[in-house]
């Protein structure tokens, strides 16, 4: 059965080439949101397998909707990847250390190299 992924980054570009990547390589079905606040709503909607979370966005940051779906009974089990280009900040590091963080993918990132982080992270067969 596909897995069904949620990308949430306020770039469109990235989204795009995420998207792409995952679904011509690894056969996943891919959501899109732009905002924390969009992303927020389609977790609470829709079955995920995971979630690739920006930290920097305008609206709610990956941050802050970390901490949402970590309060929310129906997405706290949802493993999510942090998508970031920078160094993460102390308290952003905290993050890493919750049960629900999968991961940290580093902006740039290697196309081919993400399918296989996400899928060795979370024990899939690609």
């Amino acid at each position: 059965m596909s897995k069904k992924i949620l990308v949430v980054d306020d770039d469109e570009a990235i989204q795009e080439v995420i998207k792409s990547c995952l679904e011509e390589l690894a056969g996943w079905q891919i959501l899109l949101a732009s905002s924390g606040l969009e992303g927020f709503r389609i977790a609470n909607s829709e079955p995920l397998d995971a979630i690739l979370l920006d930290i920097s966005m305008p609206e709610m940051n990956g941050i802050e909707m970390l901490q949402k779906l970590q309060e929310n009974s129906v997405t706290q089990k949802i493993p999510v990847f942090l998508l970031t280009a920078r160094t993460l900040s102390p308290i952003q590091q905290q993050f890493l250390q919750l049960e629900q963080v999968a991961g940290v993918i580093a902006k740039p990132f290697n196309i081919i190299k993400l399918v296989e982080q996400v899928s060795q992270s979370l024990g899939w067969e690609v």
